[in-house]
């Protein structure tokens, strides 16, 4: 395997501070219990308390992470467990003292939710702070039930499709993450199409956990590890991408945005991901625990990957260490050679660390391997029609032209 960075991802790892956070200010408290839930056993590193992240240490936090971003906007990302929990008072302080502290600088907010809590109150604060919304659905009735379901196994379709009506009414951005796991094989097309009816952004996230055969959710690397019921299989998701592509390039584009087709057009176009799973290098999205720890990512809340704490060590020196630099760069070093060579290798570099398998391989390869085969025709065409200056939109004419005659 080699060891020796690109210039472009070393760039990147040197260059000024621009990385984001994602926080968490109630841990992974949650009042849903999802099968495929990756976080809730994270508890058990705090000896099983998960309380709410402390007024002193919410400020700290805010002036820290101001002042550590070298950039003209500073994003704020919300995340859980369910962040809500941390109830409306907490996020009316966050505000304040963003605005205190923010200088020159513009402050965004971002914050995932399961939508049970979402209500008129709670929409009103998110569009008159400018909120982006992430709203976890999983799809129609049936696939969202399986998996998604509360502390007392109750399903939840009907409360987190009323929060998407409730945003949608009051106009809060907000987008969709939906996964796509064991019960979402062969209905790629229908899911989209239920998606697209609630909003234009839609990002799907893949589904691949193993357990270490006690139910505690391990990498794939990790001996004796095996895929839990609830996993995609690889060849499945490339399917249910293909399927969802079809749909969307010939009706959708410059309508409705998914998130890995905005990635992979972006990356045949020679421009970096946006996306961490499909960038050359890792470490840019810090996670920062209710108690102020700080994790190189939120898949690796493992006390190997703890960074420290910002009551101790400010955030913006806790980023440049250089152990946060070795698990950044450590995506690209630790690629086989098999990837290496790989012809998709400039689309994917590898997937996210979590889903490698020992050897380095992604558990995920097949199926991003027929993604990236089944739309690369599609990508060429639209670089070339952006390289003219024109709307990649101008492809569906030609897709609606060749279904048409195929109909026909």
């Amino acid at each position: 395997m080699s060891s020796v960075l690109p210039f472009s991802a070393a760039q990147k790892l040197t260059k000024s501070q621009a990385f984001t956070t994602l926080v968490k200010p109630v841990g992974s408290a949650c009042n849903l219990r999802c099968d495929y839930c990756y976080y809730l056993g994270k508890a058990a590193l705090y000896g099983g308390r998960e309380p709410v992240m402390d007024d002193e240490l919410l400020e700290l936090y805010i002036r820290q992470y101001i002042d550590a971003v070298e950039l003209p906007v500073v994003t704020f990302c919300w995340h859980g467990g369910e962040p809500l929990l941390a109830g409306l008072d907490f996020y009316r302080k966050a505000v304040q003292w963003q605005e205190q502290y923010k200088g020159d600088k513009q402050i965004e907010n971002t914050l995932q939710t399961n939508g049970l809590l979402v209500n008129e109150v709670w929409c009103q604060f998110f569009h008159d702070h400018h909120f982006l919304v992430g709203l976890s659905l999983d799809g129609p009735r049936d696939l969202h039930d399986a998996y998604r379901r509360d502390k007392g196994g109750h399903p939840t379709f009907e409360r987190v499709l009323r929060a998407a009506q409730f945003m949608a009414m009051l106009g809060v951005e907000f987008n969709i993450l939906c996964t796509v796991n064991a019960r979402s094989a062969g209905r790629g097309a229908e899911v989209y199409r239920f998606l697209r009816a609630l909003t234009p952004f839609i990002q799907f996230l893949p589904v691949m956990e193993y357990t270490d055969g006690q139910g505690t959710i391990v990498p794939p690397h990790t001996p004796d590890a095996q895929p839990t019921l609830y996993s995609t299989h690889a060849a499945d998701f490339g399917q249910f991408l293909c399927d969802v592509y079809d749909e969307w390039v010939r009706t959708d584009v410059g309508r409705i945005y998914v998130q890995l087709f905005d990635n992979t057009l972006a990356q045949w176009c020679g421009q970096p991901a946006a996306l961490c799973t499909l960038a050359e290098t890792c470490g840019e999205g810090l996670a920062v625990e209710h108690n102020g720890d700080v994790y190189c990512c939120d898949h690796y809340v493992y006390p190997a990957y703890r960074l420290g704490n910002i009551r101790e060590t400010p955030l913006a020196v806790l980023y440049r260490l250089p152990e946060r630099f070795r698990f950044g760069t450590g995506k690209f070093s630790a690629l086989p050679r098999l990837c290496q060579r790989c012809r998709w290798l400039f689309l994917c570099h590898g997937g996210c660390p979590q889903h490698r398998y020992a050897d380095g391989r992604n558990s995920l390869c097949k199926g991003y391997k027929q993604f990236f085969a089944h739309t690369e025709a599609d990508m060429r065409a639209m670089r070339s029609l952006l390289e003219k200056q024109l709307p990649p939109a101008l492809i569906m004419q030609t897709k609606q032209s060749t279904y048409n005659n195929v109909v026909v």
